[in-house]
């Protein structure tokens, strides 16, 4: 894939050895895309080791979700995304180091903490219905096309495993996220929440788009 900068790039499905790009990639994203929504200190915290860690074992886990990592030429890791059944157990994971971080587009952003009211989550139905809880990019590659590029090859993963409906959920105020997912046929459902992030309440989102015509 050539990028709209020049640059190539291509996508592949993440191995346990991707744990610390992958976490690199989550914290700075949130750094860079959410810096006009939550406090500066809750970002500075965030810390890419232990970021690692959790993502090492969530690659490695027998039930592991699915993750795609876009990568330059040279094999550096610059944007990801994480892919799995639409949770049925009510609110998932908040915060920068929840796997259902969702919003986070190259741009834009990275993942709520995406979680969903508990109503809101048993009116989707796992059976045929994804997640993509998180896709983040580094800033450097915001507006070349990789994101565009990781998104589509997220949903044709979606596809061929077999699923008609995917969500998301993205922070309201996250206008870049928000207009990224538009441009690719997402839309908001109507379902809303708000959760507090980083000591900050903010309102959450869910976009949800067919898989098939």
């Amino acid at each position: 894939m050539t990028t709209s900068n020049g640059a190539t790039a291509s996508i592949r499905e993440a191995v346990p050895e991707d744990a610390a790009a992958v976490a690199s990639v989550h914290v700075l994203s949130w750094r860079a895309a959410y810096r006009d929504l939550l406090p500066g200190p809750y970002l500075a915290s965030l810390d890419p080791e232990e970021r690692a860690s959790v993502w090492h074992d969530r690659l490695s886990a027998p039930d592991r979700p699915t993750v795609l990592v876009a990568t330059e030429a040279d094999g550096r890791v610059v944007a990801f995304s994480c892919l799995r059944a639409w949770p049925d157990e009510g609110p998932a994971e908040t915060g920068a180091g929840g796997a259902a971080d969702a919003s986070g587009a190259p741009g834009a952003s990275g993942a709520p903490g995406a979680s969903g009211a508990p109503g809101a989550s048993r009116a989707l139905d796992p059976a045929d219905t994804a997640e993509l809880a998180a896709l983040y990019a580094l800033p450097e590659v915001w507006g070349t096309g990789v994101g565009r590029a990781l998104l589509a090859a997220s949903t044709e993963v979606l596809v061929t495993a077999g699923f008609r409906t995917a969500a998301l959920w993205v922070f309201a105020g996250n206008t870049r996220g928000r207009r990224f997912y538009e441009a690719a046929g997402w839309r908001p459902d109507g379902a809303a929440v708000r959760e507090v992030t980083g000591g900050r309440e903010l309102e959450e989102l869910r976009y949800r788009r067919a898989l098939f015509d």
